[in-house]
């Protein structure tokens, strides 16, 4: 742990003794409980309790300006090697949870004689820093009932990830015994976090129930007349029925969840109906009026999670409105923590939470993302790289995660969006899916509503690493709403607009996914007829793409190579490590290579080579005619053929599109921004017109 001086030490200590005077007549509100995992607790538990460990700090966490010097790996010797190596390795564990701890139930936990414990994870340390940056609280209370004989030490870290005790609660009872503790909001301007380590006696095991971190009611900003605030949860599915019902089953069995629940919108939306599952009508009678159960044409998760939005404005009950993932695995306590912090905040907040990988459950993928609007792209905030593994790296031993860090939009899979912003700003926009859930952040910012990543807030979703739109009818839609989603809150167009059109054309094309060119190019098109054919097109929509693509030698798939016959060679990597302008050089050559080639692969009678799934990258396609393509979830391959022809035919085509889109650009934008697409009344009329339908 950080040393802290004496005179800082008695400073911490006046500050804790001053809030305790101030703060004896407070109220508070419970807004983390401390819970740990009933269910897969081999997969999950290091994201709720771990066993304690020595610290593993690096010296750039104690001094930034060793960051500024660059490695010299021609000067490096063996032992500086082992050095670098040892601070890029994670600590290790010699024993398992089971010989330091078990969970008793939801809110308790055993501490086994003479084990040390830390809850200083992702699920259990309070994001003081947040509370701090985006609320009026100044002071945090822990508690927890605790018997046996062992203490608990409270800790407190810093944006930097440096960390030190604030006291130590000693405990010695057969029978439970509360122990609690103020902790001011101090230092904490660019993050930090509170958690508790807990240490048994030497003969004696100990256990913890109800811990918990509470804040004064008197800096709630959220106020009803009857009441603390609700929510409703905008579910929406099509055809994964199962998933979607476990995810009401665990909403169902959460009573602190719903003592805040006005009703879940469950937006069933395709022919494999959530209602026809086994169990549904226990399921839906133990919910009750909690459940509003709709059935609607498949408008895509933009139609499903507006459905959701739109009944919770026309009810008004609720508060917040949380747009939750059907096929996700939710953490009912992360839903609860979400209203909590948005009842806190100065002003309305959207309030997302991180998606954690589902099959691999202790890994992060993001905890909130940033969007660049030089490119229109999105991308991980700051230098957070995706994909943290905190079993690997936990949180005390992960500084760079102490940081606080601000975001721009969250992804939809779990989402809390307060009532007052739907009302000021309208619902989803009508472009069925894919850039909603960023369009709509970006719209919130620009009337002054921040999106939060709320640490301690997320669910366990599928990955994208066995994704690849460009190779399924979801190109159309990703691309088309990204310009759409550009016209709406770009300033004005650049040249890396058109660098961004015509590089997505050639990257698809050197890969030989000329559906994927087909729908870019009709996205364009359909752009360039304005904001009203969008609208009025979004039901039908889907069944053009999905006819586009067809008669494309890569939409033309099999559920085994077999099907095809055997490529002349195997596959092997090639790449080797080189510099990013080396790479830049490498594929500004493959694309010319690739332009003036005459070479195709329709005739082929066997494949030049068969390409996995992770090397579908452009250089795997050099010097090919024609090779079997895996998909990203390995169900499916296709036989994918160079097509040179068609190729300089599609870019000629693309380059014009885009030229026209950009000579058009102010009127179309004026036009979209105009039109108010995606206000309750746009939406009504689509409800209305697909019901009749």
């Amino acid at each position: 742990m950080s040393p802290m001086s004496s005179a800082a030490q008695a400073e911490q200590n006046a500050q804790i003794a001053q809030a305790q005077q101030t703060t004896q007549a407070e109220q508070w509100e419970i807004v983390n409980r401390v819970v740990f995992p009933v269910k897969d607790q081999d997969l999950t538990m290091p994201l709720y309790v771990i066993e304690w460990t020595r610290p593993h700090l690096t010296d750039a966490t104690f001094d930034p300006r060793v960051d500024m010097r660059s490695i010299d790996f021609h000067g490096l010797n063996k032992s500086g090697f082992q050095r670098l190596v040892n601070e890029m390795s994670s600590p290790q564990t010699a024993t398992s949870s089971n010989d330091v701890f078990h969970v008793i139930d939801r809110q308790s936990l055993e501490v086994l004689p003479g084990k040390h414990i830390s809850a200083c994870t992702f699920f259990n340390a309070f994001p003081a820093g947040y509370w701090k940056q985006w609320t009026n609280v100044t002071t945090v209370k822990f508690q927890a009932t605790v018997t046996g004989k062992g203490s608990l030490t409270l800790f407190r870290s810093t944006g930097r990830g440096l960390f030190s005790p604030t006291g130590t609660l000693d405990f010695d009872s057969s029978e439970p015994q509360l122990v609690e503790a103020l902790i001011p909001m101090t230092n904490l301007i660019d993050g930090g976090y509170f958690w508790f380590d807990a240490q048994s006696a030497i003969d004696t095991a100990s256990t913890i129930t109800n811990a918990s971190w509470s804040v004064p009611t008197k800096a709630r900003t959220a106020r009803v007349d009857d009441g603390p605030t609700s929510l409703s949860i905008a579910i929406t599915t099509f055809n994964r029925a199962p998933y979607c019902h476990n995810q009401l089953k665990a909403i169902a069995a959460d009573g602190n969840l719903r003592a805040r629940l006005d009703t879940v919108y469950c937006v069933d939306q395709g022919t494999d109906l959530v209602a026809n599952q086994p169990g549904f009508d226990e399921t839906a009678s133990n919910l009750g009026t909690q459940l509003t159960y709709i059935r609607q044409a498949n408008l895509g998760g933009s139609g499903g999670f507006s459905r959701g939005m739109y009944e919770t404005v026309k009810a008004q009950r609720s508060t917040y409105t949380m747009l939750l993932d059907d096929d996700a695995i939710s953490e009912p306590e992360s839903i609860l923590r979400a209203v909590q912090f948005a009842d806190y905040t100065k002003r309305p907040t959207i309030v997302g939470g991180g998606m954690f990988h589902l099959d691999n459950r202790t890994i992060l993928y993001t905890q909130g993302e940033r969007f660049n609007r030089s490119n229109w792209w999105y991308g991980s905030t700051l230098d957070l790289e995706y994909n943290h593994d905190y079993a690997r790296f936990p949180l005390r031993d992960s500084p760079e995660r102490h940081r606080r860090v601000d975001t721009d939009f969250n992804g939809w899979w779990m989402c809390l969006i307060p009532v007052a912003i739907i009302k000021e700003i309208g619902l989803s926009l009508p472009i069925f899916i894919k850039f909603d859930d960023t369009e709509y952040s970006l719209r919130a910012a620009e009337h002054g509503y921040r999106t939060v990543c709320l640490p301690g807030v997320a669910v366990w979703h599928q990955a994208w690493h066995d994704k690849d739109p460009a190779r399924t009818w979801e190109e159309y839609f990703f691309q088309r709403n990204r310009w759409i989603c550009a016209l709406l809150h770009a300033k004005a167009p650049s040249r890396r607009f058109i660098f961004e059109m015509l590089y997505g054309d050639v990257n698809v094309g050197l890969k030989f996914v000329y559906s994927a060119l087909k729908l870019r190019h009709m996205g364009l098109r359909d752009i360039m007829k304005g904001p009203q054919y969008i609208v009025e097109s979004m039901p039908t929509k889907l069944a053009e793409v999905r006819k586009a693509r067809e008669g494309f030698a890569d939409t033309q798939t099999a559920d085994s190579s077999d099907a095809f016959p055997e490529p002349r060679r195997e596959f092997h990597v090639t790449a080797t490590p080189t510099s990013p302008k080396a790479i830049r050089n490498a594929g500004l050559k493959a694309i010319a290579k690739a332009v003036v080639s005459r070479q195709n692969g329709l005739h082929d009678e066997r494949p030049d080579v068969a390409i996995p799934a992770k090397d579908t990258i452009w250089r795997s396609y050099i010097g090919v005619n024609s090779a079997l393509v895996t998909s990203p979830d390995g169900n499916s391959v296709a036989w994918c053929r160079r097509d040179s022809k068609l190729y300089r035919h599609d870019l000629r085509e693309g380059l014009k599109l885009s030229r026209t889109l950009l000579k058009r650009w102010n009127q179309l934008a004026k036009a979209y921004r105009s039109y108010d697409m995606a206000s309750i009344d746009v939406w009504e009329r689509i409800f209305q017109a697909t019901a009749k339908k």
